[in-house]
Order: structure tokens, then sequence, then C-alpha cells
């Protein structure tokens, strides 16, 4: 879909960076996980020997255990190493860096220049090659879905300031009625309540 307008532009970069973010978040999970293993085995390891030292063991099995565990972390840092993690992290930290850099100056921006349109087609083509585009459908979809539901929660607030000061807001419980509303809409931001009053009763 191509963006003629400059908050439409503003927008598509926002959603774009924040699939990168997502992207990135997802990479350094799964590394940390993998590092975290091979710290626990790594550990286990140490404790191992410094056991079987101590206590004077020397049964074939006891010696066999460090052996296995110091494969196992081997195994461990070479599939890391296969799955390119802190490349892959490296190439999604760049183009995001490109988005901000894009996102940054359409904002500055009054209307659609030439080069804000070289510059926001420059960083969709870093986008594109960053990530699979199984994986940006993926996080783009995600990333559609939290800004709809913070520009709704950032309606709402407004919309409830607005009221607050020409005191039209009355009661705490306006407001609660509104998020018993937005239960409903699984986009809404909806915080837990322990003590429901009549009206919002009869309402849900």
């Amino acid at each position: 879909m191509e963006k003629h307008t400059l908050p439409l532009i503003i927008q598509d970069l926002k959603a774009k960076r924040d699939s990168l973010s997502l992207a990135h978040e997802d990479l350094k999970i799964h590394a940390d996980q993998w590092n975290k293993c091979i710290i626990v085995l790594s550990l286990m390891t140490g404790m191992i020997e410094s056991i079987k030292i101590k206590m004077g063991w020397d049964s074939s099995i006891v010696v066999l255990i460090p052996i296995a565990l110091s494969s196992i972390i081997a195994s461990i840092s070479a599939l890391i190493k296969f799955r390119k993690f802190p490349e892959q992290q490296e190439v999604i930290l760049q183009a995001q860096s490109i988005l901000t850099h894009t996102l940054n100056n359409a904002r500055n921006q009054t209307e659609i220049s030439t080069q804000l349109l070289k510059e926001y087609h420059e960083a969709l083509e870093k986008l594109e090659v960053s990530i699979y585009p199984d994986l940006r459908k993926k996080y783009l979809k995600i990333s559609h879905n939290n800004l709809i539901s913070i520009m709704k929660q950032e309606a709402k607030f407004f919309d409830n300031l607005e009221k607050a000061i020409n005191g039209e807001l009355s009661s705490e419980s306006s407001i609660e009625s509104n998020e018993s509303r937005n239960k409903r809409n699984p986009l809404s931001i909806v915080i837990p309540r322990r003590n429901f009053d009549e009206s919002e009763e009869a309402e849900i």
C-alpha cells in the first residue's frame, strides 16, 4: 500500500520500527536461553570436578560426567554460532536505527519532500532485507495491534482528561464503567477490579 500523506508515512515507520524491536527481542530471548544453559552446565561441571577431588571419587562414571557435560556445552556453543544470533541482532539494530532516523526526520517535516521519500524508501528496503518475509508478517501484525491498542488508550485518556477539566467527570465510577465496556474489545487495555458497583454489574 502506497503512503501519500505525511501522517501515514509516520505511522508506517512507527509500526515497522516496532516490528523490528519485537524481532530483536525474540532473538535476544532465544540467545539468552542458550547462554543460560551454557552457564548452568559450566557451573555444574566445575561443581562436580570440585566434589570429585574433595571426596576422592575415581570411578569411571564420575570421571565421565564432566566429559559429557563439556561435550554438551561445546554442542550448544556450536549451535549458537550456527544460528548466528549476534549477526542477526546486529542487522536488525542497523535497520531499526535507519527507520528511527527516518521517523525523526518525518516528524520534523510539515509536508512530504523528495528527500523524505528517498529516505523512506531506503528504510523500507533495509527492513525488507533484515528479516525474512514470514517473520516480517508475524511481527508487523503484532506491531499493528499494539499501535491500535495504544491509540485507543490514548484517545480514552485525553477524553477523560478533557471531561475532568470541564468538571464532567464526577466520580471514578465513570472511568471504570468505560473500562468494563472495553473488556469486550481484545485490543483494549483492561485493569482488573475487585469491586463492581450496581450500575457496572447491570452493564456487564
